[in-house]
């Protein structure tokens, strides 16, 4: 068996080599012999990738090297033609074979294709020079200004906004071949280029092929396999073959949480050209047409999920390995869908493939933000060829779900006080959706994120009550939790953006990690002109959930301070993402701002910056899995119970409440059977349950609180398993910690290190300090006399240290440490 890269090009990633010179100083690689310092260069990688890997500290590598001139060199062997593919090279680029300048480009978001004739031995040179001339070259008058990014002039140049967005990331400004070098044509039997194009057909799917040879190749005859489906290729002329297979009943491709991300091996003959899934994708926009949910297969989805923005901000790439462990952090979460935003890029066929594997719809943002973009004959040619490359490098990928004409465009100029008409684009409302509909009409297309619903020009942009939203009422304007219901959301493309504090193990990359110092404040984004970070969000709800004196907590007991500021996350997050998916919500999703941090702290980001999760990970694995138990304070009415089942299969269950005080004496309580329909939400009153009054959520307060905590499990009928528990708090600030008899044990199975911790009273918000291993379930509650066993998973593919730490509660006096014998 062959796989494709033994007729795959052939990637030019060794021996290359860099130096950075004065803009303008070399006007051609002759010039540069008085330039000595080439240092190794990693290939695809940046400037910045390759001072990183000399040892340059990724703090020193915040500079403004779009502003100079960086050269690149390789040395090429080889006779016949050949043809160069540069998948992407970031920004104002030339590229010179000898002495001779063969290419220029002003885009980062463009391939190109050269072809070449080798004759023994050449140089290749890569010239990217400074952005500094487009920036001030004139192209239109922009009718607003935004301070997201800066200088306003990035509107001109096609290139991402990352490292040029201050309070938001760090100024590692991206210059040089970010994307692989192929050379193409080595082999008589080199592939040039494979399409593949899946459709459904009744209950068949359909996969239309294409496969382009660089040379010329004997028509001898071909067959195409989908899984066990074939069917004959027809050669289209020496270089090109197509054919359709069909696959019969096929297996659909689904977001795992709502059934199985099949996929399909295709082959050509004996070469593998990859995996494809099956699947439709339709917008259910409710009986008012202003709403928005995914339909895929026919089933309407919750989507869940967080904003990317890149794995590595000084690469702008990952490697494979990273960013299968980032995929299967997000599949255990319970999230669905990553949107990758405007002020980002376009992300590899890897990321790609790896959101097919993992079952993780993509929702994928065009690279624009905010601007007033220019609307020359040029500029839209380079968006058209932007669009199209895109479209067509990504039709195979089933996840692909959403494509959104930009980020905070509309919202931009709406707030700077422009009427609706004002802000139309062509660009997003003519040259996107055509070439959508030319190249991936499957997908749904948005307009911009936020936007109204279409056809809607009353309503502003960021309205909540209908399109596409951005809501930060809670936490960032630092609503209390009625806004969540009261603002109707239908869909939050963007949500609740907080500085998430990492564990103890990513602080220590801090110089110095105490709260409030001017290196932790280097780490806390804020929105460019405010006069608050994101800390002082997440204080607010510590200060108003918590019940304390934050600033004195912060200086007198810094420990504590940062541990409640993990907790505190996870409770509103929880508290939200509950209220979205109850019964009669209006909400059809939410994806949190942002799943990944970008340099070390307390940022948006769930995932710290050493790729472990944060509490705020966690606190949204609580709520977001496909069978779910959620509970509701409906004040005089009690508490709701909402239990949620994403998947095709009916569950009988059973559902237990016990109302607990002092952490562990039941005062109250009931059980009910039901039945959870596919798809579907149901809701069960705490009242019925308990089958009697009960002020469970105190809020009749006829005299002392008679509990301190509500208990639910959602139980399997038929084997006891549990499904799902839910806790809810009447009192949610902590008041005197004690001994609630936190315990650990060390485990070890074929599977690797496990804990099994317990308690004899209810533990709020249980986590793990290990400084080898996170644990792969952290940041819960547990249930008195109860036991929960919870996999650890290394920090480090090298590590070899046994696991060493301590279990804590934040409403326990003290830790549970253990050490492995």
């Amino acid at each position: 068996m062959h796989d494709l890269c033994a007729h795959a090009p052939r990637r030019l990633s060794e021996g290359w080599q860099c130096v950075s010179t004065p803009a303008g100083a070399c006007a051609t690689p002759a010039s540069l012999d008085t330039f000595t310092q080439w240092i190794d260069a990693p290939v695809p990688g940046t400037i910045a990738s390759a001072l990183r890997a000399q040892g340059m500290s990724d703090e020193a590598l915040a500079q403004p090297f779009a502003h100079a001139d960086h050269w690149y060199r390789v040395k090429l062997a080889g006779n016949g033609k050949r043809r160069l593919r540069f998948n992407g090279l970031a920004t104002i680029t030339e590229v010179w074979l000898d002495d001779r300048k063969l290419l220029e480009s002003d885009s980062m978001f463009v391939a190109h294709d050269l072809d070449v004739d080798l004759n023994g031995e050449h140089v290749l040179h890569l010239c990217f020079r400074s952005i500094a001339p487009a920036l001030a070259a004139k192209r239109g008058r922009a009718r607003w200004r935004p301070k997201l990014a800066q200088p306003a002039t990035l509107r001109n140049v096609r290139t991402t906004l990352l490292g040029h967005m201050s309070g938001w990331c760090p100024s590692i400004q991206p210059a040089g071949p970010w994307r692989a070098i192929d050379m193409i044509g080595e082999t008589r039997a080199c592939i040039d280029d494979v399409d593949l194009r899946t459709s459904i057909d009744g209950n068949d799917g359909v996969l239309d092929v294409t496969v382009r040879y660089f040379h010329a190749q004997e028509q001898a005859p071909l067959r195409i396999a989908c899984g066990d489906a074939q069917a004959a290729m027809q050669w289209q002329d020496a270089h090109t073959l197509t054919g359709r297979v069909r696959v019969p009943d096929v297996r659909l491709w689904y977001p795992h949480t709502h059934g199985e991300p099949s996929r399909y091996a295709v082959k050509l003959g004996d070469i593998d050209l990859g995996e494809v899934g099956f699947r439709t994708i339709e917008v259910d926009r409710g009986a008012d047409s202003k709403g928005f949910q995914l339909v895929v297969n026919g089933a309407p989805v919750f989507a869940r999920g967080a904003c990317w923005t890149t794995a590595d901000i000084v690469a702008l790439d990952a490697s494979p390995e990273k960013l299968d462990r980032i995929f299967t952090l997000v599949r255990d979460a319970g999230l669905n869908i990553i949107r990758v935003s405007g002020i980002t890029l376009y992300e590899s066929n890897t990321f790609y493939e790896l959101a097919d594997k993992h079952g993780v719809l993509v929702w994928q943002d065009f690279a624009f933000a905010n601007f007033d973009y220019p609307d020359d004959e040029a500029f839209r040619a380079s968006v058209q060829r932007e669009a199209e490359q895109f479209l067509a490098r990504t039709r195979r990928f089933a996840s692909l779900a959403v494509l959104c004409g930009g980020s905070e465009v509309h919202q931009q100029a709406a707030m700077l006080g422009l009427p609706f008409d004002a802000y139309q684009q062509r660009l997003f409302t003519e040259l996107l959706p055509n070439a959508i509909a030319a190249q991936r009409p499957d997908v749904a297309y948005v307009v911009n994120s936020p936007s109204a619903a279409p056809g809607d020009t009353a309503s502003m942009p960021f309205g909540t009550r209908g399109g596409i939203t951005h809501y930060y009422g809670v936490p960032a304007y630092q609503r209390s939790f009625d806004d969540v219901r009261r603002a109707q959301v239908r869909f939050a493309s963007e949500c609740l953006a907080f500085a998430n504090v990492p564990d103890d193990i990513a602080l220590r990359a801090l110089p110095n990690p105490r709260a409030h110092e001017p290196r932790w404040k280097a780490g806390v984004p804020r929105d460019p002109g405010s006069a608050w970070d994101f800390d002082d969000v997440r204080e607010h709800y510590m200060q108003t959930l918590y019940r304390v004196d934050v600033p004195r907590l912060r200086y007198e007991n810094p420990e504590r301070y940062l541990e409640l500021s993990r907790a505190v996350v996870a409770d509103v997050i929880g508290a939200v993402f509950s209220e979205w998916r109850r019964e009669g919500s209006s909400c059809a999703g939410g994806i949190v701002w942002n799943l990944l941090d970008v340099r070390p702290g307390a940022g948006w980001g769930v995932i710290d910056v050493l790729g472990a999760p944060k509490s705020a990970l966690h606190g949204l694995a609580r709520v977001l899995q496909p069978v779910q138990a959620l509970i509701l304070d409906e004040g005089l009415d009690g508490l709701d119970i909402h239990l949620v089942n994403d998947t095709a299969r009916e569950i009988r269950a059973r559902v237990e409440l016990a109302c607990l005080r002092e952490g562990a004496v039941k005062v109250a309580g009931g059980s009910s059977d039901v039945v959870l329909q596919p798809r579907s939400v149901q809701r069960v009153s705490s009242n019925a349950l308990i089958g009697a009054f009960f002020d469970i959520a105190y809020a009749y307060r006829f005299g002392p609180r008679a509990h301190d905590a509500t208990h639910v499990v959602l139980r399997d009928a038929d084997t006891n398993e549990v499904l799902s528990e839910a806790f809810h708090f009447p009192d949610p600030s902590i008041g005197e910690r004690r001994d609630i008899g936190l315990n650990v044990t060390v485990e070890k199975d074929d599977e690797g290190w496990s804990l099994v911790i317990g308690t004899a009273q209810l533990a709020r918000w249980v986590h793990i300090v290990d400084p080898n291993y996170y644990a792969r379930i952290d940041w819960f509650h547990l249930a008195p006399g109860s036991t929960r066993r919870i996999p650890l998973v290394a920090r480090h593919t090298n590590v070899s240290a046994s696991p060493e730490g301590d279990v804590s509660a934040i409403n326990a006096i003290r830790s549970a440490a253990y050490r492995a014998s």
